[in-house]
């Protein structure tokens, strides 16, 4: 009988105690997870700044700063061309192109949506390109693009595919 009373003030004792735990003295508590600062504004404000340094650098002719706002890992997409993959690979595409007297290119995004993680981004816009013909006259494809980006650990921006299409509407 002995053991069934110590039975018993030990299941009493786990009951009182469980139940004191459960009012909140101290128990475990649960925390919210921080809230999620929405930087898409800033960021679509950065990409559209670095397209227009980009376009820039590629109207200048300079393949050096034309890569320079692709991730080394990045992959160029032009219809009718090998993929181009990494920078290096990318600045010296852009760099045999450059030579071409008649080489000229513009661009800029008509939409910039950024992921609500802030890490990844997607960009439509229009560009033209000339280029010299067989015949060494002015040749000129004015189309849409898409171009993904990724935010890169120092908080910039780089572009991690870049898709120009045939498109023209």
């Amino acid at each position: 009988m002995t053991h069934l009373r110590v039975w018993g003030f030990g299941v009493c004792l786990l009951s009182t105690a469980m139940g004191m735990a459960s009012c909140g003295g101290s128990g475990p508590t649960t925390s919210q997870p921080a809230a999620v600062v929405d930087t898409r504004a800033a960021d679509e404000a950065a990409i559209r700044a670095a397209d227009l340094a980009w376009s820039k650098a590629a109207g200048d002719k300079d393949p050096v700063r034309t890569a320079s706002f692709y991730a080394d890992n990045a992959v160029l997409m032009v219809a009718g061309s090998p993929i181009g993959t990494g920078k290096a690979a990318i600045q010296k595409g852009f760099a045999g192109m450059m030579t071409d007297p008649k080489f000229a290119l513009s661009f800029a995004p008509t939409k910039v949506e950024v992921s609500k993680a802030g890490d990844l981004a997607y960009e439509i816009g229009d560009y033209e390109i000339t280029f010299s013909d067989k015949k060494g006259k002015p040749l000129t494809t004015k189309a849409k693009y898409v171009v993904v980006w990724g935010k890169q650990a120092d908080g910039s921006w780089k572009a991690l595919v870049d898709a120009p299409t045939s498109t023209t509407n």
